[in-house]
């Protein structure tokens, strides 16, 4: 696995938002970043607490 360079810094960009309060909880969000890893965009589910919200999140490295 290569390794990002010490200097990058990391960003993220916010793909979409689900309400933490969904009957199905966090599968929606889960399906929504399986479809975009699908399409080849690194997407990860993570829980905003402020929000109260699942956010799906693609990371990239910013020089």
């Amino acid at each position: 696995m290569a390794r990002p360079d010490v200097n990058a810094a990391v960003g993220r960009t916010v793909l979409e938002r689900f309400p933490a309060g969904h009957p199905r909880g966090s599968w929606p969000a889960e399906e929504f970043a399986a479809a975009r890893r699908g399409e080849g965009t690194e997407a990860r589910v993570v829980m905003d607490l402020p929000s109260d919200s699942f956010l799906v999140i693609s990371q990239h490295h910013v020089r």
